[in-house]
């Protein structure tokens, strides 16, 4: 079976990846995310550095996880979109060298079928139909998915404005808590009370779209109360409140969706799956319902090379044409299919 080797560059982690017939064979990640912590969010420019000075070094490390040869290697899968412009131009400008000087077939990939298909790495192949939850820094979607590697992406709802992802962001730093967002409101929620406030629910009214979400109003709603309990306010309490109410969120819409459409099966992937709240409420959700969650590990939930090695696995098996030599970084390309510029897409 081909052995592919996957590279994730859309942000601030530079990822290498080896894949063959569904197997994580080995993998390798470094992330610049120190470096941006004083910015209180990603340098688009300093990520770009860090991933020319880590790229070489990752693809190594890979290969000897692997323990194969990087001559090995049949294709290479790269994330093309979207990304961080100059991010994204450097992984592709990697991939498209690896690709030449081996002399196999490059695959340009959207990101997030990367995050859609890491699952498979470890529970098996995806049912014929299901619905994913990708919940991350950058996108918040509802997606209907059939074949990954042929059929078109159908999606049912996106965010408005903020990522759930970025929210988490936006209200640590209300908080005074340092960036990342996401790992530390998990953290310190384990300490306080996720009734002590009720924030709202956003675009859960009758005649708002049922799949789609908005977190700037919530993220609002935080940032009001702090002002109003200035010198008295809980941390604790708010992350905790702040947290339940992105995860009822997440969870009324996407359980919603796999009743609506006839799903049995919900596959939530993204940054912000590795979530303990989220995820422990998801499984709840579902098992009430009936629906069989499908999350991957904590460490393949965040941006890294197995996804998009993960994805390109599933094209190359899938006979699907390669990209052209001359595929061009997407920074916002929509999901519409696992290879970006490409007949499938």
């Amino acid at each position: 079976m081909p052995l592919v080797l996957g590279i994730e560059t859309s942000c601030d982690e530079t990822g290498a990846g080896l894949v063959r017939d569904g197997v994580l064979l080995g993998d390798a990640l470094a992330s610049s995310v120190d470096q941006h912590v004083r910015f209180g969010g990603v340098v688009p420019e300093v990520a770009a550095r860090a991933h020319l000075e880590a790229m070489v070094p990752m693809v190594e490390r890979a290969v000897q996880a692997a323990g194969v040869k990087l001559s090995d290697v049949d294709a290479v899968a790269v994330t093309a979109g979207p990304g961080l412009a100059t991010a994204v131009q450097i992984g592709l400008a990697a991939g498209k060298a690896y690709a030449t000087a081996l002399g196999v077939p490059l695959y340009g990939v959207h990101h997030l079928a990367g995050h859609a298909a890491v699952d498979v790495l470890e529970h098996g192949p995806l049912p014929e139909r299901c619905v994913a939850l990708i919940v991350s820094g950058g996108h918040t979607s509802i997606l209907l998915l059939g074949d990954l590697a042929r059929d078109p992406i159908v999606h049912l709802g996106d965010t408005v404005d903020d990522a759930a992802g970025e929210a988490f962001d936006k209200v640590a730093r209300l908080l005074g808590l340092p960036y990342p967002g996401g790992p530390v409101i998990d953290r310190i929620a384990k300490e306080g009370d996720p009734q002590a406030i009720h924030f709202p629910r956003p675009m859960s009214g009758p005649n708002d779209p049922p799949f789609a979400f908005s977190f700037s109003g919530l993220k609002t709603a935080v940032a009001r109360w702090v002002e109003r309990h200035e010198g008295t306010l809980p941390v604790a309490d708010v992350a905790a409140s702040f947290q339940e109410a992105v995860a009822d969120n997440l969870c009324t819409k996407a359980i919603r969706a796999c009743k609506e459409h006839h799903v049995d099966t919900l596959l939530m992937v993204g940054g912000v799956a590795a979530n303990s709240r989220i995820r422990a409420m998801m499984e709840e959700r579902c098992t009430e319902a009936g629906i069989t969650l499908r999350v991957p590990s904590p460490r393949l939930c965040t941006d890294n090379g197995a996804m998009i090695a993960a994805v390109g696995d599933l094209l190359v098996r899938a006979g699907a044409p390669p990209s052209a030599p001359t595929i061009g970084a997407e920074p916002s390309v929509v999901l519409r299919g696992a290879l970006i510029s490409g007949p499938w897409t």
